[in-house]
């Protein structure tokens, strides 16, 4: 599986999201994702969406993946 993959997953199942991902290996993944579905949610509950809208292929083609989940002003804020 490639990062943009990942990233297209995770935008289709998030409708509003954006996504960037990066591997070095096309096992281990670094996504960050912007969106508003974040909204009043804790770090964990975030990390369950994006892992729900990639579906299966975390433990098998995704061997490890690490999540910045950030709501749309969490991102602006960072100056990002």
């Amino acid at each position: 599986m490639t990062p943009q993959q990942i990233e297209t997953l995770i935008q289709a199942g998030l409708p509003g999201a954006r996504a960037t991902v990066a591997s070095s290996d096309n096992v281990h993944f670094e996504a960050t994702v912007v969106s508003p579905a974040f909204a009043g949610l804790r770090p964990l509950a975030r990390h369950r969406l994006v892992y729900g809208a990639i579906g299966s292929a975390v433990g098998g083609d995704i061997h490890a993946l690490a999540i910045q989940a950030f709501t749309p002003e969490e991102w602006q804020a960072r100056g990002a």
